[in-house]
């Protein structure tokens, strides 16, 4: 790893983001599926946590994004390439950082999952929310980190694996299958992003 790429301090917030991104997304899951499990996920406790864990966890892949962008390189078609991606991913989650904030707030003003199902209707029947907050926009968010995975596969093979951008592909379309899968995507996120971590250590 050279130094001129991140600095210690950098380094240090990047393998700590790195590890914690998908650990909180996958904890968001787990919560999840318990919460839905003893049938009290709904405005709450359960409903308030897994979503402050997922609210948490899309930050954390803030300077993921940013890290992985510095490693494309600081020249040319690979420095363009990195900023595409890496701001593509980061438009992706300023989009889900917004849907974790409305979840949460709809489920803090709603008195029951009725209350909770009505304002949601409201909310999301507003023009333009529906694919600017929860459909289109917030999947530049995975496409953006598999972009940029992808680039450093080919770009950064002592930090990127030639694997890795399959785990991130199959992680994004379990997640895309069903919300109750998202413990099984976020470990192929972490498993893809573990080298990078180890690389940067060694």
């Amino acid at each position: 790893m050279k130094t001129s790429e991140l600095t210690e301090r950098q380094a240090h917030g990047f393998k700590t983001a790195l590890l914690a991104g998908p650990a909180l997304m996958a904890g968001y899951g787990a919560v999840r599926l318990v919460g839905r499990a003893v049938g009290d996920y709904g405005p709450g406790v359960w409903w308030t946590v897994a979503h402050l864990l997922f609210l948490a966890g899309v930050l954390a892949f803030v300077p993921v994004f940013l890290g992985l962008r510095r490693l494309a390189g600081e020249r040319g078609g690979r420095r363009v390439a990195g900023e595409v991606a890496a701001w593509t991913g980061l438009f992706g989650a300023v989009a889900v950082v917004v849907q974790a904030v409305i979840d949460l707030g709809v489920a803090f003003v709603s008195a029951d999952k009725e209350a909770m199902s009505e304002m949601f209707d409201r909310v999301q029947g507003v023009p333009g929310v529906m694919p600017l907050v929860y459909t289109v926009v917030p999947m530049l968010f995975w496409l953006g980190l598999l972009a940029l995975v992808t680039l450093l596969a080919f770009l950064r093979r002592d930090l990127v694996r030639a694997w890795a951008p399959v785990l991130v592909l199959a992680g994004t379309v379990v997640m895309a299958v069903s919300l109750d899968l998202l413990p099984v995507g976020a470990l192929c996120l972490g498993v893809a992003l573990l080298p990078v971590r180890r690389g940067l250590s060694g």
